[in-house]
């Protein structure tokens, strides 16, 4: 088990170099990296569906990690973490919880992207002595309108990947217009900036887990928002075809002390990826305020 309290700071001038660590959470192994500065409150970036930590676009870690701790990890039998993938939001937010405390950190923001940014909004209202503020992007409530159809598209997509031998990323995170396919073809040209120790793609049971948790979230009742009294930043695209944009909307007039971004123009799920520029000086503007 490693503690970064013992361990060399996390000074990495860039997530492409940053190492892959573990550290034990109750008998299995969480695969993590962390770069920033060494002090003050962490930041712990939650993934999206089926991410890993290759899936972080390095100038939103980077931007991040110029003035915070940042930390990404990959949720349990997710990439490198070993274990099996629980099947609803509400364990992936305990197991979530349970590694922060195993890298033994009193309190953290959140930074949850889509599927990440449900498992915060668990974190936040069930944990409000370890949250202080928390970033929700590309996301949405419990409920929310059309969150349940999440998997079907993913699967259409992956299959549709396959056939024309395109990352079902650049359909599912950016807009069909020419300007979200060239910021989507850049997007992963940054994902590859990393050449070395890079991540293990998802499993496909991990996936079917992770697919069952959406679906899950996006048919139950719901939740009382007004729980979560800590600050939060709201942000998305303004053609979220994944979680509809709408949802991000109504999660900025749920949450009580919420700050809405201006839904980014021609931009979908990975609005914050394709407006990076914009979206990593307002989000370090609200951490620090």
């Amino acid at each position: 088990m490693s503690t970064p309290r013992n361990s060399p700071s996390p000074s990495t001038a860039s997530y492409k170099d940053a190492a892959t660590r573990s550290v034990s959470v109750r008998g299995d192994d969480f695969a993590y990296r962390e770069l920033g500065a060494e002090d003050g409150v962490p930041l712990v970036l939650l993934v999206h569906l089926a991410g890993v930590l290759d899936n972080w676009d390095p100038r939103i870690v980077d931007g991040l990690a110029a003035r915070r701790r940042v930390i990404t990890f990959d949720n349990r039998g997710v990439g490198g973490s070993s274990g099996s993938t629980p099947d609803t939001i509400e364990a992936m937010a305990r197991d979530g919880v349970l590694f922060i405390r195993a890298l033994g950190f009193d309190q953290v923001d959140l930074f949850g992207l889509s599927m990440g940014g449900f498992v915060a909004q668990v974190i936040a209202a069930e944990e409000p002595d370890l949250v202080r503020k928390v970033i929700l992007a590309g996301t949405g409530p419990a409920g929310g309108p059309g969150i349940d159809k999440v998997p079907a598209l993913t699967v259409q997509a992956t299959l549709k990947g396959a056939l024309t031998r395109q990352d079902p990323k650049l359909s599912l995170f950016f807009t069909d217009t020419a300007h979200g396919r060239q910021a989507g073809r850049d997007f992963l040209e940054r994902l590859k900036e990393r050449t070395h120790d890079r991540d293990k793609d998802i499993s496909l049971p991990s996936l079917r887990a992770q697919l069952k948790a959406v679906k899950r979230w996006g048919r139950q009742a719901p939740s009382d928002l007004s729980v979560i009294r800590q600050p939060a930043l709201v942000a998305n695209g303004d053609n979220d075809r994944m979680v509809p944009s709408p949802n991000t909307l109504d999660l900025a007039a749920r949450l009580p002390h919420s700050e809405l971004i201006p839904l980014y123009p021609d931009a979908g799920h990975g609005g914050v990826f394709q407006c990076h520029d914009d979206f990593v000086p307002r989000a370090l503007e609200f951490l620090e305020s």
